[in-house]
């Protein structure tokens, strides 16, 4: 979504402001634009396109100043443009960038231009800077001006505000997006997250619902919802800068891919003994929580979900708990049924997914016993609204589409089903054998990865394809979602998944020589079954590439095309490793079609927007 870098210091802050742009490109944008004080105004400039574009300008037309505000745009309301780029302005006077949805901003346009006010965008963030204008016009400063102006907002936001009234002032706020406080050495910042800041700083402060805070080169204050003074504290992040370059890969995220078997090391790291899940790994008192557990709901959007419905196979397979898995958008606009002692799960990397946080919300007034976060950013909202917590520890991912988070949070909704397993009284011969197999799910990714080739050559087969099916069954049936979900966001071409036993209610129309077919094939009790469906697809000419379990390849004959083995572990790895195959078909696939990988086009890496 969109991103906010701001900074005043005693130095000039434009490198500080375009590079953390830069940095927040991952998310997904379609314009940029700075504002920087100067001497009794604020110069201004915008552009559609790429930060790259913006730098141009800057070239031609050059700013400096030691205080400024810069954006990067998603477009929600109004095309992407020039004129509906952050920073808005009020005059040259007041400048204010934007992340969320303003819901009221229809009316408030109306009061506001019933008041004078002329409008220059069609974006609902405009509505704000002319509020603020009109507020200090009353003899109110920055500070109180923003706070008053955000009493009349409904919806999501974060924001940063300069004045040119206000030397080396920033003011920022935020309700229901995420912002960040980069507190430097006689500099400080304000940012959507901490990635665009860690060059400048290691500290921050995560500001709370309702905070809003005023800082200068030399200080901050903040005051909360009930506009009290409030200290936060200030926290030291450990992520390197590094970590969120790309290094020797040609894209992010290629490097994410190969980063997942230490990703997923790093999840189990402190977790998992050699024959055990380790006590109280989501949260003190978590055992005596989980004791209880007799339903599971788990809520989620776009891959974090898929990680929620293999869990769910998992989940009544091993543990014999009834689990419903939904997405976080329609969960959240009915009213859901909640069995006595169900547990509620939100799976989000940003932990600032907006469906899935008002789901989350939800729930802790809907009478679950409790809720449990999957999640990878420990200082977002998800991890702070919910009473346990099992982070995910993928480190930083850049790319838009998912991968090292997707395979973790596999990995971490794994943990809490051996646990649910063992309290529910599995076997402890068959229980430790699980264990035992986690343990060695890093050493099979490795291995995984070692097709990398294999499918960089499979993917000149797909230059003219227009379309592709993925079929599984079982816990795999959500993986052939995901590898369906991967290859549209990055190469374009449209995919379906389906549950291979429902090829032959309508699916099996599209089948022909031009449409290829891809089946995860583990060795389980559903093998049998998922090779007659492929024989349904061989017969009618269908293109065939099966990703099978070595232990199975043999089952397959000449007739079923293309046949790629890998050791997959068992039950309980298998989708995590066959996830492996067709992340990296996704992303050759891409790249021999030149799309943008790590920036599709529409998309966003965090919605936090509905």
């Amino acid at each position: 979504m969109c991103g906010i870098v701001a900074a005043s210091a005693r130095r000039n802050v434009r490198d500080i402001l375009i590079n953390g742009l830069h940095t927040l490109e991952y998310r997904g944008y379609d314009s940029a634009g700075i504002a920087i004080q100067q001497d009794g105004y604020l110069a201004r400039e915008r552009s559609a396109g790429k930060v790259r574009d913006l730098e141009t300008l800057l070239e031609q037309r050059p700013i400096d100043g030691h205080c400024g505000i810069s954006h990067t745009r998603w477009a929600t309301h109004g095309v992407p443009n020039t004129e509906n780029a952050h920073p808005h302005a009020s005059g040259d006077q007041l400048a204010l960038v934007h992340n969320g949805i303003i819901e009221n901003h229809e009316e408030l346009r109306q009061e506001l231009q019933l008041a004078g006010c002329r409008f220059s965008s069609d974006t609902d963030t405009e509505v704000m800077v002319h509020l603020i204008a009109g507020l200090m016009d009353t003899g109110l400063d920055l500070h109180s001006a923003v706070r008053k102006a955000v009493e009349r907002l409904r919806g999501a936001f974060a924001i940063a505000v300069v004045s040119a009234a206000e030397p080396g002032v920033v003011v920022g706020a935020r309700s229901g997006s995420p912002l960040v406080l980069g507190v430097g050495n006689g500099e400080n910042f304000l940012a959507s997250d901490v990635y665009p800041l860690l060059n400048e700083t290691d500290r921050f402060v995560f500001l709370e619902e309702g905070d809003a805070v005023r800082l200068n080169h030399a200080g901050y204050e903040i005051v909360d919802a009930h506009d009290e003074l409030v200290e936060r504290p200030v926290k030291r992040v450990e992520t390197r800068a590094d970590a969120v370059q790309r290094g020797d890969y040609p894209h992010y995220m290629l490097k994410e891919i190969f980063e997942q078997p230490q990703a997923v090391a790093e999840t189990l790291e402190g977790r998992l003994s050699a024959k055990a899940v380790l006590p109280n790994i989501f949260g003190v008192g978590a055992e005596d929580i989980l004791k209880r557990v007799r339903n599971v709901h788990i809520v989620a959007c776009g891959t974090a979900y898929h990680a929620g419905l293999v869990a769910r196979y998992q989940l009544e397979q091993l543990a014999g708990i009834p689990c419903h898995a939904e997405i976080a958008s329609e969960y959240r606009y009915r009213k859901p049924v909640v069995p006595e002692n169900t547990l509620f799960i939100a799976v989000s990397q940003s932990g600032e997914t907006a469906d899935t946080l008002a789901a989350l919300k939800h729930a802790g007034q809907a009478g679950y016993l409790s809720t449990l976060a999957i999640c990878n950013v420990a200082e977002s909202s998800v991890v702070r609204e919910a009473e346990l917590v099992l982070m995910t520890r993928a480190g930083p991912e850049i790319g838009v589409a998912s991968t090292k988070a997707f395979t973790t949070q596999l990995v971490a909704l794994q943990l809490l089903v051996l646990e649910l397993s063992r309290l529910n009284g599995m076997q402890k011969a068959e229980y430790e054998g699980y264990v035992a197999d986690l343990n060695h799910l890093p050493e099979l990714l490795n291995e995984a990865l070692s097709l990398d080739s294999e499918f960089g050559r499979l993917a000149g087969a797909f230059m003219d394809k227009n379309h592709a099916l993925f079929l599984g069954r079982g816990s795999h049936y959500p993986i052939a979602m995901e590898g369906a979900l991967k290859l549209k966001e990055i190469s374009y071409i449209h995919a379906e998944s389906y549950a291979a036993g429902e090829l032959k209610h309508g699916p099996l129309a599209l089948v022909d020589a031009e449409m290829p077919v891809f089946a995860v094939a583990p060795n389980n009790i559903l093998l049998e079954k998922l090779i007659s469906n492929i024989e349904e697809v061989s017969t009618r000419g269908g293109e065939l590439y099966v990703i099978a379990d070595t232990k199975v390849m043999s089952s397959f004959q000449q007739r079923h095309g293309h046949i790629i083995g890998l050791d997959t572990g068992g039950a309980l790895l298998s989708p995590v490793v066959m996830t492996i195959p067709l992340q990296l078909l996704a992303y050759h696939v891409a790249v021999q079609r030149g799309t943008d990988v790590d920036q599709p086009r529409n998309l966003a890496k965090s919605v936090t927007v509905e």
